[in-house]
């Protein structure tokens, strides 16, 4: 019988190791996978590449991708809103590179995964930094800029360039959902179905966090936002298993 609960978040992170890369869900505050980017942490993985869509800013405390990037565990960034002053001081110094993305362009390379496509062509882009080469990745300790975003492919399509972007396609993904069922159906609420979606069904391996767990029946057929195929591992919220 099928039952992809596990007991709790440090027990369903134990694969995710150093080097990996990561999709993160959430926008804002919201969707945010809190419990298992903790679990991380007191598991000192490291050296990760983090795809999300901001630096976490704002959350209680500074949980979330902000103690991952106050504590040094990111190598990478690939994110549209990078802003969180830990940061820019890391990035300024040279301890983590960042792949600027714009915000639609994130959400489709992570679709692009998710639905087994090469890439895709957009405008958005075009004729900056982004597209033409020059944008800083990497700092080096010193303020000097060490490396640079390459060109990209383009193309002119009906007299406007468009340029190529490869689909992203995450060892792991962090999501975070409202209701879930032992088979892995999800349902989120109101905007924290943003990203977590397309980051579940990027990676190769997907991780939930849920605030209501339901051990014994199933979600209705209407309520599920995920499918459970895309989902390997569910974990209720700390919140729901200290009730």
């Amino acid at each position: 019988m099928i039952d992809k609960i596990r007991p709790d978040a440090a027990a369903t992170v134990d694969g995710v190791h150093d080097g990996a890369v990561v999709a993160i869900g959430g926008f804002g505050q919201a969707g945010v996978p809190v419990d298992l980017i903790d679990a991380l942490c007191e598991r000192d993985v490291r050296d990760l590449h983090v795809i999300a869509n901001n630096g976490g800013q704002g959350l209680p405390g500074e949980r979330g991708i902000g103690r991952l990037l106050r504590e040094n565990r990111v190598r990478r960034f690939s994110c549209s809103f990078p802003v969180n002053p830990a940061f820019f001081e890391r990035y300024f110094s040279g301890e983590v590179e960042i792949e600027l993305v714009p915000q639609g362009t994130l959400a489709e390379r992570l679709r692009a995964g998710g639905a087994g496509l090469g890439g895709f062509y957009t405008p958005t882009a075009a004729g900056t930094l982004l597209a033409d080469g020059g944008f800083v990745v990497r700092y080096r300790e010193h303020g000097e800029p060490e490396k640079l975003l390459p060109r990209k492919e383009s193309r002119v399509i009906d007299g406007r360039t468009y340029v190529f972007e490869s689909p992203l396609r995450p060892d792991f993904a962090l999501v975070k959902a409202h209701r879930a069922d032992r088979y892995g159906n999800l349902r989120f609420r109101f905007g924290a179905r943003n990203f977590n979606p397309l980051a579940a069904m990027a990676a190769r391996t997907t991780i939930a966090q849920a605030d209501h767990v339901d051990h014994t029946g199933t979600l209705d057929p209407d309520d599920v936002h995920l499918p459970g195929p895309f989902v390997d591992h569910v974990v209720a919220t700390a919140l729901e298993l200290a009730r």
